[in-house]
């Protein structure tokens, strides 16, 4: 099982498409380059859309024995960034048995910066903001949170939803969890909470959409560039990557003349990439 993650910009999402660069075509080119592919040894754990990024999904790769016995776990490693695309990094692996399958998560945490939603800038109502975040929490029917697939059940378990901090205090976006999501449901959440803190939707409406789910209700989807999934949980995971923090030094804020909104965004992008790459590299040097 390997943990891995990705920038979303590089990408057309997670599954194959035709045409287009993504994450498990570019990881079936890499096994292809050195005969460890075999049709059906590759089963990715979340899917994700184009311009998500990614700091730890993980993989269930079905490698020659022989690899695994003969060849380091850091070389293994090296073998596959060496040959992967620039934007791709594998960061961790553990053994496990060949009928684990790496869907069958514990959960699934994402964070969402909300500051890269352009109404942020005006300014929000923290209280508002908090109050939405707990209202999410528990059991309900996301039916207008979502883009529901047909046959998908839309009542999901939303295990905690908290402000995302700052490491100078401030809040940034949201922190979620749950066992799996729906389609677009983090980045409607987003959108949702977003437009309630800055007075845009009204608190009773939000609460509504999600009370009523057979009144269809949309407001809104935050775009994909500003969420990450952050980690993943599972039972023969060996705890990879779950301890780590979001390090958010030198996260700049947004700026509060709209004009100057896009030129920070493109920085802020920027900080977004790092914060992963950074965790990479100091998971990499750990092993």
């Amino acid at each position: 099982m390997v943990a891995f993650g990705y920038h979303g910009s590089h990408f057309h999402g997670s599954q194959i498409q035709p045409d287009v660069p993504t994450v498990q075509k570019a990881i079936e080119n890499a096994l292809r380059k050195v005969s460890w592919w075999t049709d059906g040894c590759l089963e990715m754990s979340s899917r994700t859309d184009a311009g998500v990024s990614v700091r730890m999904n993980l993989a269930c790769i079905d490698i020659p024995i022989t690899v695994w016995n003969e060849v380091e776990k850091k070389t293994i490693l090296r073998v596959l960034n060496n040959r992967f695309p620039e934007g791709l990094c594998a960061w961790n692996l553990v053994k496990v048995e060949s009928d684990i399958r790496s869907r069958a998560a514990i959960n699934r945490t994402y964070l969402y910066r909300t500051e890269l939603i352009e109404e942020w800038s005006a300014g929000i109502d923290e209280k508002l903001f908090i109050d939405s975040c707990k209202y999410i929490v528990g059991t309900h029917n996301f039916t207008n949170f979502c883009k529901l697939e047909e046959d998908k059940n839309p009542i999901r378990t939303i295990d905690f939803c908290e402000p995302w901090y700052s490491s100078d205090g401030r809040i940034i976006g949201i922190h979620i969890s749950s066992e799996a999501f729906l389609w677009n449901q983090v980045r409607r959440i987003a959108a949702a909470i977003t437009g309630v803190a800055t007075r845009r939707i009204d608190f009773d409406l939000f609460k509504s959409a999600l009370q009523n789910p057979e009144t269809s209700l949309d407001l809104g989807r935050a775009p994909s560039n500003g969420l990450i999934l952050w980690s993943i949980e599972h039972q023969f995971s060996e705890r990879m990557g779950l301890d780590c923090k979001p390090d958010t030094t030198g996260f700049s804020m947004p700026p509060e003349k709209k004009y100057r909104f896009k030129r920070w965004l493109s920085m802020a992008k920027l900080e977004m990439g790092m914060l992963i790459e950074r965790d990479w590299e100091s998971s990499l040097n750990l092993i």
